[in-house]
């Protein structure tokens, strides 16, 4: 055998383990994504307050006092996409719809009433991506335990 046909096999060895790769995640995404978008029938009921007070005061000797106050909870905003894709991979890999689904609402992939938003295609394409990238997390929480203590100890609730 000569030294360009061993380089050719090698070469053509390596591109046919990264195309193997390439499925496998793939298959994975196409698995997960697949198993969550069935056609569901969630029946939720949600207590929803919101207090909110904003008092201005002014008198005419130009002293003023501005008193506003607002409770509002952490918002997706808050997290880093690098956070939001770890929540949603431990979150799907809990096996866990609602807990997916809360997850999901969380980091504004879905609304409230159980549709998708306009972030969630572009997130999942992402998404894809970044499992290739971050396999090594991945196999940190690849039990139903370790990826519902992952969600447990980073979900902002």
């Amino acid at each position: 055998m000569t030294r360009n046909q061993m380089i050719a096999l090698g070469c053509g060895g390596a591109g046919c383990l990264g195309l193997i790769v390439v499925v496998v995640a793939a298959g994975l995404i196409y698995y997960f994504g697949r198993s969550y978008s069935t056609n569901r029938n969630y029946n939720y009921n949600y207590n929803i307050n919101t207090n909110r007070n904003d008092n201005l005061s002014s008198n005419d000797n130009d002293n003023s006092n501005t008193s506003t106050s607002s409770s509002t909870s952490t918002s997706a905003s808050s997290l880093t996409d690098e956070d939001k894709h770890k929540l949603y991979q431990a979150a799907l890999m809990t096996g866990d719809d609602e807990l997916l689904r809360r997850v999901s609402v969380k980091i504004g992939l879905m609304t409230e009433d159980n549709t998708y938003s306009d972030t969630y295609e572009q997130f999942v394409t992402d998404h894809a991506g970044w499992v290739i990238r971050n396999l090594r997390f991945i196999q940190s929480i690849s039990t139903p335990e370790k990826a519902r203590a992952y969600v447990d100890a980073n979900f902002p609730e």
